[in-house]
């Protein structure tokens, strides 16, 4: 409980400060407005067009908002409670597998790695994610104890309900399970793969069970789906949000319906660290900072685990078989497709990554201790893995001279602390055991010194702004935020806008998302975001644009977005282009005057029978 009060500590310090993610943020306020818009995901409170994503992993906090009111801490509430919950349950995971100390320890590493407290300080997906997929490991891990077919199942219900976070990526979880059980069930191998082909069939049935809901609601009746050129699910699932991850490996989305996604900036994100491109970018400081501290003895406890059990000859059954192919498999699957697939920045990504780190490197500490404090040929793994962890941390953290730079000769002292006293200890191991715990103790903190720093480092708002985008320590850039107040101009343009609105559905239809947004999060006006997130996504159509007017839904245009944050530029599309035509020869210029002041003032068209005239 010590430790989940620690991460419940560093999850919510300073959260009544929390500043908007811009994007999920106006999309959890049009949530909280009709169960359309919350079971969609609308972006806007016409229900015009969804979010880029599937709409899951903001369920939490849009429940939150209902019943604390719209503020955003209520946003980022959900995801601390949820980081608790991956702490408290991965250290039930590790405890079943490796025991009670390696279950501590397991958690304590998972709550000081940097990803997994920004995860429990932002609102973006991974939070729910990573819970929901360790309820997954956690019923699998039960089910392979007694070859149980219903606790598979409920795996596979998980993992689909992770999917409506993440989408494909829950599904790279899939081959850890299935391993696991394929091998370590009690049942003969026609029952395993009986098995797992039922919660295969359950995981595919949860997973597409939104994507099917939105296929059969007539277009005409749900909202547009971003990121797509078609207005399928699928192509936003499929396309969009797994096919344009991989411009690495030459993968081809364009046929799938999808916009790019990869190759427009995201403005969500702003700038980030450079981290390389590659397989060797899971190295890069910029990703290995918030979650690879902890590579060397993660690799150990892998290691050293599966030789050993391969020495003794364990047998198929044995439960720590069960353990090591669980989060040795997840481990490698997950490290493999963020090598080969674009995180766009985002380091938060990499939660799913930090807690098979965490379980390995928890399993494989407590075996070198126990070889240590028994001094026998593997005495001197301890010490090396030690020198060889402090060493790594040491180069990650020389990168970044300007932050806290006692840091990497601190550690480097703890480490030879301990070195002295094991060495010290062994030579009389019998006669001296406090020596080696205190120098157990020691490698302990020169193993955690350096993580458990850039996790502390989230409670000072110059490094880590709750509400924003999950990076902590010196590469997190202040995202600033959405402005939950209007600007004189931008009240002065919605007052008129409403005073001339003559009973339309939408007030104006504007250039982008990022210029929608203040109307929604600090009015919850309903005003219609054209282009999707990208810029790119041909919505509203000319056409769509012609009935919304024509219908009286709609009487005004704004053409240029007034806004000087713009993250990414990038070609007019053709659609767009269009529209911009149609609406200066069709409809009529509203004297700047009229509703605001200043010389850059965006044109705004009244486009209806009475601008006709």
């Amino acid at each position: 409980m010590s430790l989940a009060a620690l991460a419940a500590v560093l999850f919510t310090w300073g959260i009544d400060h929390s500043v908007y993610h811009v994007f999920y943020a106006s999309a959890v306020r049009s949530m909280t407005d009709n169960p359309v818009a919350f079971f969609f995901g609308s972006f806007d409170p016409g229900n015009s067009i969804t979010l880029d994503k599937l709409p899951g992993f903001l369920w939490p906090q849009a429940l939150s908002a209902m019943v604390f009111g719209f503020h955003p801490w209520a946003l980022v509430l959900p995801q601390a409670i949820e980081g608790v919950a991956c702490v408290l349950l991965l250290h039930l995971l590790v405890r079943r597998w490796a025991g009670v100390v390696a279950g501590l320890l397991a958690a304590a590493f998972l709550t000081l790695t940097p990803v997994t407290v920004g995860l429990g300080r932002s609102i973006v997906e991974d939070a729910p994610f990573v819970l929901l997929l360790l309820l997954a490991a956690e019923a699998t891990g039960r089910a392979v104890a007694c070859a149980r077919l219903r606790t598979l199942l409920l795996a596979g219900v998980w993992v689909g309900l992770a999917f409506q976070c993440k989408m494909l990526e829950a599904w790279a979880v899939l081959p850890a399970l299935a391993v696991t059980y394929l091998v370590a069930a009690p049942t003969t191998l026609r029952r395993r793969v009986k098995h797992v082909a039922l919660a295969g069939a359950v995981t595919l049935a949860v997973s597409v069970s939104w994507m099917a809901v939105a296929t059969v609601i007539p277009a005409g009746s749900r909202p547009y789906i971003d990121g797509t050129t078609d207005n399928s699910a699928y192509s936003m699932i499929v396309g969009y949000n797994f096919l344009t991850r991989f411009h690495a490996v030459s993968v081809d989305a364009a046929g799938t319906g999808s916009v790019d996604a990869v190759g427009t900036a995201h403005p969500a994100a702003g700038p980030g660290p450079h981290m390389g491109d590659g397989v060797l970018k899971m190295f890069s400081p910029g990703l290995a900072t918030q979650t690879g501290w902890l590579y060397p003895l993660a690799t150990l406890g892998l290691v050293w685990g599966l030789g050993a059990l391969w020495r003794r000859r364990a047998a198929r059954t044995d439960p720590a078989i069960a353990g090591y192919l669980m989060w040795g498999v997840w481990l490698a699957t997950f490290f493999a497709a963020f090598s080969f697939g674009s995180v766009t920045g985002h380091t938060y990504y990499m939660g799913v990554v930090a807690v098979a780190l965490a379980a390995l490197s928890g399993a494989g500490l407590v075996r070198a201790w126990r070889a240590c404090r028994a001094g026998g040929r593997d005495a001197w793994v301890l010490q090396a893995v030690t020198a060889v962890n402090v060493v790594w941390c040491a180069v990650l953290t020389l990168r970044y001279p300007h932050f806290f730079g006692w840091l990497a000769p601190a550690a480097a002292a703890l480490g030879v602390v301990c070195l002295a006293l094991v060495g010290l200890g062994r030579t009389r191991v019998t006669h001296r055991p406090r020596i080696v715990t205190a120098g157990l103790a020691a490698g302990l903190a020169a193993l955690l010194l350096i993580p458990a720093v850039w996790s502390a480092s989230a409670l000072s708002p110059h490094y880590n702004q709750a509400g924003g985008m999950a990076r902590v320590g010196p590469t997190s850039r202040p995202s600033g935020g959405g402005p939950s107040r209007l600007t004189p101009g931008d009240r002065k343009f919605l007052a008129y806008l409403t005073a001339h609105r003559d009973g339309a559905k939408y007030l104006v239809a504007l250039p982008g998302w990022s210029d929608a947004a203040p109307y929604i999060l600090a009015a919850n006006a309903s005003v219609l975001p054209m282009g999707g997130f990208t810029g790119q996504v041909p919505y509203p159509t000319l056409d769509r644009l012609r009935q919304l007017i024509d219908s009286g839904r709609l009487h005004y245009v704004e053409l240029r977005r007034p806004r000087t944050h713009e993250w990414h530029r990038t070609a007019v599309p053709a659609s767009a282009a269009a529209t911009a035509r149609w609406v200066t020869s069709h409809c009529t210029r509203v004297p700047a005057a009229a509703y605001g002041s200043g010389a850059a003032l965006p044109p705004l068209y009244r486009c209806d029978a009475e601008a006709e005239r």
